[in-house]
């Protein structure tokens, strides 16, 4: 079974891309893989396994 997470994303002004690849890397760690991004970035959808 999967889990998903809707995540908002809040990353400034600066360094916008770095913030995103931190967050990224941080959910990555605890398991989550990125299902959707859409093209407004407001919001990204991650997935993963619940029975991890």
């Amino acid at each position: 079974m999967k889990e998903y997470k809707v995540v908002t994303l809040k990353l400034g002004f600066r360094n916008r891309v770095q913030n995103f690849e931190d967050l990224l890397n941080q959910y990555a760690r605890e398991g989550w893989t990125l299902k959707e991004m859409p093209t407004n970035w407001n919001a990204i959808v991650l997935e993963r396994d619940k029975n991890r």
